[in-house]
């Protein structure tokens, strides 16, 4: 029901773009994330936005970094990354659910495959 795109490899300070397009049919009425998942560590919500787009919510190592925004006729949402560190490598995934609790805590009803950022010299 979701599909990430955009990842790919960039050196240090640059920016990546990463789009999500959902095909479910509550899409519209969701809060949708974007999470990762580095090797050897926990998946972290970096960042989430509500329903309507006038909620977010950022991990704090990337605000003023990174910024989600979502076009609701198009089904899509996106995480525009700039800045980009090393720390930051990891694969990427947009995840959705009806509360917005949920969302914050991890606890999501659907998600996509992830696509693969890498952050390197």
């Amino acid at each position: 029901q979701l599909a990430e795109s955009g990842g790919g490899l960039v050196q240090p300070g640059g920016s990546l773009r990463l789009s999500c397009k959902a095909t479910s049919p509550t899409f519209r009425d969701d809060n949708i994330g974007w999470f990762r998942q580095a090797p050897g560590k926990e998946r972290e919500l970096v960042a989430g936005i509500n329903w309507n787009g006038y909620g977010d919510y950022y991990e704090a190592s990337v605000k003023g970094r990174f910024f989600i925004s979502r076009d609701n006729l198009e089904n899509m949402v996106y995480l525009q990354m700039n800045n980009l560190k090393p720390e930051d490598t990891a694969i990427y995934l947009c995840a959705g659910t009806s509360n917005w609790g949920r969302l914050i805590a991890g606890a999501t009803e659907y998600e996509g495959q992830g696509t693969q950022v890498t952050v390197r010299s």
